[in-house]
C-alpha cells in the first residue's frame, strides 16, 4: 500500500504535488475515479495523489468529498498524510483540513505550511505574500469563482474551521528544530488541532519538517506540495529502480552555491558521497596515488548499494580549503600547476570507477577546470551536445574514446538555484533508466 496519501482539491494541483515528488525517486499516482479505484493497483506505488475537484464548491460537500476519499484510502502502512491546499489560499481550507482530521483521529495536528519559495508564495507574519504583494492586493481578491480578502492564513482557516487555531512566527523559526518541536508540542496540549506556520524560503520548510520528526506529533500536512514532499523525504525510502546503470557526479566547484546544492541532493534522496581530502592530494605523489585509490574504493565496495554517487573535494566547506597562492608560493611554482594537480585527481578517480565499474553510464560535472580534465583523461574527442538540462546546465554524449556513448551533463559550479543538481541527477537518470 502507498506510504504518502495526499488529497488535493483540484487536479492541476494533486500533479504539482505528484511531480515533485516524483523528481525526488518516488512513484506518484493520481487517482480519478474512486469507484474504479482498486487498491490493488496501489500496492507498488510510493505516493497516491487524489483530487476531490471541491475548491469551487459548497463547504459542507467539499467536507463530504475529502471524508469519503480519506475513510476509503487511508491505513496502517501511510506514513505521511498531505491535504494539498490552493497556492494562493482559495477554496474550502478549513472545510476540507477538518474532514482529514476527524477521519484520521482526534490525535493528529495539521501543520499549515502555505509556502511556495520558487512560485513567490510566503508567508510571513502570519500574512500570505504573493512577489511581494499581500494577498488580498493581488488578481485573487477578485477571483470570478474563489476570491481570496483577507492577506492572514490562520483567520481564513478559523472561518471554516471547528476546531482551535494557532500561529507560529518566524521569530521561533530563529531558535531551530528544538525549539520550534516544543512549540508545536506545547500548542497541541493546548488543544489546537491546526498550526499555522510562517515561511518564506525551502530552508524553513526543511526547518518545519526536522520540527514535525522530532517533536513526534502525528500530523496531517496542509501546503501546496513542498512541505509535503519535504516530510516524505525524511520520511519514506524512494523505491529502488530494478535497472543497474549508474550515475557519478563529480564536483570539485568550492563554489558555496554548490555546497546548497549538493547539501540538497544528498537529503533529498539516497547516494553514497566520498570526500576527497584536498590536501593529501599535494603532500607528494604516493600520497596523490593513495588518495585517489581511496576514493576509488570508498565509492567501488558500496555499488550495488546506490544508483547515484558522488565524489566531492572537501574544499567546499571553508576549514579545508587549501590557500592556493601560499602553497605556490612556498613552492615557488604557479598556482595553475597546483590546481591541475588537483584536477586529474578528480578526472583519474573518475576512470578508475568507471573502467572497473561497468555499470556507470552517467556523469555530472561541477566546475569547468575539472569537467576538462574529466574529457581528457577519458580520452574522448569530443561530446555530441543533445540538449539544455537547466540555463547554464548542457547535456551531451561523449564522442569514442575510452567510454564512447557515456552520457555526461556539465553545469558551472555557481550555477542555478539550490535544486541544480537534483534536476541534473534526475535528468540523467530518467536518460539511462526509461
Amino acid at each position: 500500500m502507498p506510504k504518502c496519501i495526499v488529497i488535493a482539491d483540484d487536479l492541476t494541483g494533486a500533479n504539482a504535488t505528484g511531480v515533485l515528488l516524483k523528481k525526488m525517486n518516488y512513484s506518484a499516482y493520481t487517482v480519478l475515479n474512486a469507484e474504479r479505484l482498486e487498491l490493488s493497483m496501489l500496492e507498488q506505488c510510493d505516493c497516491v495523489l487524489y483530487p476531490t475537484d471541491s475548491r469551487g464548491i459548497d463547504q459542507d460537500l467539499a467536507y463530504r468529498r475529502v471524508s469519503n476519499v480519506c475513510n476509503l484510502l487511508k491505513n496502517e502502512d501511510t506514513k505521511v498524510y498531505g491535504k494539498r491546499i490552493d497556492s494562493t489560499l482559495r477554496g474550502n481550507l478549513g472545510a476540507e483540513v477538518d474532514a482529514m482530521l476527524e477521519s484520521l483521529g482526534e490525535d493528529y495536528v495539521a501543520i499549515v505550511v502555505a509556502c511556495f519559495p520558487t512560485s513567490s508564495r510566503i508567508v510571513l507574519g502570519g500574512y500570505m505574500l504573493v512577489e511581494g504583494l499581500p494577498l488580498h492586493k493581488t488578481d485573487i481578491a477578485i477571483d470570478p469563482k474563489t476570491p481570496v480578502n483577507n492577506p492572514e492564513v490562520a483567520e481564513l482557516f478559523r472561518k471554516q474551521s471547528k476546531y482551535p487555531i494557532a500561529s507560529i512566527l518566524m521569530k521561533d523559526l530563529l531558535h531551530g528544530k528544538h525549539y520550534l518541536a516544543d512549540c508545536m508540542k506545547k500548542l497541541a496540549e493546548e488543544g489546537n488541532r491546526i498550526i499555522v506556520v510562517d515561511c518564506v524560503s525551502q530552508e524553513d520548510i526543511d526547518l518545519i519538517a526536522d520540527a514535525v520528526e522530532t517533536s513526534k506529533l502525528k500530523v496531517l500536512a496542509v501546503d501546496p506540495g513542498v512541505f509535503t514532499a519535504s516530510l516524505v523525504r525524511k520520511r519514506i525510502p524512494p523505491t529502488e529502480k530494478k535497472e543497474k546503470n549508474k550515475v557519478l557526479a563529480v564536483v570539485g566547484s568550492v563554489n558555496p552555491h554548490t555546497r546548497l546544492q549538493l547539501e540538497e541532493l544528498w537529503l533529498s534522496q539516497r547516494c553514497k558521497n566520498v570526500f576527497v581530502e584536498t590536501k593529501a592530494l599535494l603532500e607528494g605523489e604516493e600520497q596523490w596515488e593513495q588518495e585517489v585509490q581511496r576514493v576509488v574504493d570508498a565509492i567501488l565496495q558500496d555499488v550495488d548499494k546506490d544508483r547515484v554517487f558522488t565524489v566531492t573535494g572537501d574544499g567546499i566547506y571553508p576549514e579545508n580549503r587549501v590557500d592556493l597562492g601560499k602553497l605556490a608560493e612556498s613552492r615557488a611554482c604557479q598556482i595553475e600547476e597546483i590546481s591541475n594537480k588537483m584536477n586529474l585527481a578528480f578526472a583519474e578517480i573518475a576512470h578508475r570507477i568507471c573502467e572497473r565499474e561497468k555499470s556507470f553510464k552517467g556523469i555530472y560535472s561541477s566546475g569547468g577546470d575539472v569537467t576538462v580534465s574529466i574529457c581528457k583523461r577519458f580520452k574522448t574527442a569530443g561530446l555530441s551536445l543533445e540538449e539544455e538540462v537547466l540555463p547554464l546546465a548542457a547535456h551531451g554524449e561523449m564522442l569514442l574514446g575510452d567510454f564512447p556513448g557515456m552520457h555526461m551533463v556539465t553545469k558551472g559550479g555557481s550555477q542555478g538555484g539550490r535544486d541544480a543538481i537534483i534536476r541534473c541527477i534526475s535528468f540523467l537518470k530518467e536518460k539511462l533508466f526509461v
